[in-house]
């Protein structure tokens, strides 16, 4: 299978403190990795890069082959919101917007007209089980409603790659689950590649490998295969 996504010898330091120690990491595309590893570990900051939001002080992020660290920032905010989803632990939805408005805002900022962008926006509501839900405000919505929301702003544009940092740290066990099944099927069904930071072992294991971050180096196994 093709890389989407690759990490040649990254290494990446916050002051005097080293984050990232030659990092190496090729996922295929349409596959779906966990990232894990201990606090402090560098596995967020691993996807940061990954995801061209942090460059590198060495090495290289490629897409598809193509070096993504030496573009302006101005080009890789483009690609972020072009090819990228993003899914964090608190959805970080915006709270004076409506959920309707939420799900649409990458659609908006990429110039679709406002109406068929809300109208795209709400057919993911009756898909995740958010029905008549699309005019409230995250205040109003509990934290499962909330991450679903957010998913759903992730996948809207339908992209490349879906990074999610800790998507169910802020969720009770059952609801994580439920989230991570939508978003497993969902990235599944369009084949989009999925890049999961998490702590949990019960969330690791929708993944088709983990990746263990320690130090700031990487070691990875399937996960498939450590079940069999």
């Amino acid at each position: 299978m093709s890389a989407a996504l690759r990490a040649s010898g990254v290494e990446l330091s916050f002051g005097a403190t080293p984050a990232l120690r030659g990092a190496d990491l090729t996922i295929a595309t349409g596959e779906i990795v966990a990232v894990m590893g201990p606090s402090g570990s560098g596995k967020s900051t691993l996807l940061h890069c990954l995801a061209g939001i942090l460059v590198p002080d060495a090495g290289q992020i490629l897409v598809d082959g193509q070096r993504i660290d030496t573009l302006s920032e101005t080009r890789r905010s483009e690609l972020r919101r072009d090819r990228f989803g993003f899914v964090f632990q608190f959805g970080q939805l915006v709270p004076e917007l409506t959920a309707a408005e939420n799900v649409a805002l990458p659609l908006l900022l990429g110039g679709v007209r406002r109406k068929p962008a809300l109208q795209q926006a709400r057919e993911w509501f009756d898909r995740l089980g958010l029905e008549g839900l699309h005019g409230r405000r995250s205040g109003e919505l509990s934290g499962g409603q909330a991450q679903r929301v957010a998913l759903a702003r992730a996948l809207v544009g339908g992209p490349q790659v879906l990074f999610a940092d800790e998507p169910t740290g802020a969720l009770d066990s059952i609801t994580g689950e439920q989230v991570m099944e939508l978003l497993v099927s969902l990235a599944r069904d369009r084949g989009t590649t999925v890049v999961l930071v998490t702590h949990e072992a019960r969330v690791a294991a929708y993944a088709d490998r983990e990746v263990i971050v320690r130090d700031g180096r990487v070691t990875s196994f399937d996960t498939q295969e450590a079940a069999a």
